[in-house]
């Protein structure tokens, strides 16, 4: 038995395929979704969505949005996503970088647009850092 995937955002359609297990970042935590997993909604957080196909593992960064599980059917609604081999290393390493001396910028206790745009940029750089190293 397996789940049919798909992950979609708005610009192109990221991955549809199937999977035996699919690990998605959700807000209130890691959802494991197996064969005959009961109807959700969910939200996504940014973080990395992990899928098991023929007994290996990929990964896919995530840029918030929703999913939905309904009858082994897995449909991702994302901002923006990126297959985890496909993410160069490098320039991913370098946004890292430079989303952390942004953020260096402010102050530990300010609260401005600025600090939640750095914040979220931060956000983004690692979780393609840890798309691309699966």
């Amino acid at each position: 038995m397996a789940i049919s995937l798909k992950v979609l955002a708005p610009n192109k359609n990221v991955f549809e395929g199937v999977a035996e297990e699919v690990i998605l970042p959700s807000t209130t935590g890691q959802l494991g979704i197996l064969p005959g997993h009961i109807s959700l909604v969910t939200a996504i957080d940014i973080g990395v969505l992990r899928l098991r196909s023929n007994s290996q593992w990929s990964s896919i960064a995530l840029m918030g949005g929703f999913a939905e599980i309904e009858s082994d059917e897995v449909t991702v609604l994302v901002n923006s996503a990126e297959i985890g081999s496909e993410i160069d290393a490098q320039i991913a390493q370098e946004a890292l970088n430079n989303a952390k001396s942004d953020l260096a910028k402010f102050s530990e206790s300010e609260k401005s647009p600025e600090k939640i745009k750095a914040i979220n940029e931060l956000s983004k750089a690692q979780a393609r850092i840890q798309a691309s190293k699966n």
